[in-house]
């Protein structure tokens, strides 16, 4: 995989290669080989840097020290380093949306248990600034196809300037 796990030292890093775009790429562990894993190797080439966290806490580490252009959410990422609780994807929206100039959020949830669960976790998500809220199972296609809508809404159809 060629996503970048947070390191401290990521943001000298930041001015390597031709990179115009930065993704913070959430991810709770709720399977193997999800579908985001292919989003690094897939956007790489085009000069989006991936960069994975595993806990709210490397996502926080990464949005204080790195632009965020957009961000993918994943509403099952521990907030810690313990699977005990999945508050940390909802502490990163938070703190996506509390930023001087937010990015793109889009969000990835779980199956909710009922209908009404369903529709309070989508109002949640909207009501945290998220662009798209996208289900799991996710499709690699639907999200490529949030990323080219996120491109066309927020950059004009160009890349951001880092």
């Amino acid at each position: 995989m060629m996503a970048r796990s947070f390191q401290p030292d990521l943001p000298a890093a930041a001015s390597e290669g031709p990179h115009r775009l930065n993704l913070l790429l959430s991810y709770g562990g709720w399977r193997e080989e999800p579908a985001v894993s292919q989003l690094p190797r897939l956007l790489e080439p085009m000069g989006i840097r991936s960069v994975e966290a595993r806990t709210g806490e490397q996502a926080a580490s990464i949005i204080r020290e790195l632009p965020v252009h957009i961000a993918v959410v994943d509403l099952a990422l521990p907030l810690g380093g313990t699977r005990t609780t999945s508050a940390g994807g909802v502490r990163t929206l938070q703190l996506l949306r509390r930023l001087e100039c937010p990015p793109p959020v889009i969000v990835i949830r779980p199956v909710e248990p009922s209908p009404r669960a369903h529709a309070r976790g989508l109002s949640d998500a909207l009501r945290e600034g998220a662009f798209s809220v996208l289900d799991y199972p996710m499709r690699l296609e639907t999200m490529l196809e949030v990323f080219r809508r996120i491109l066309k809404r927020h950059y004009a159809d160009l890349w951001p300037a880092s």
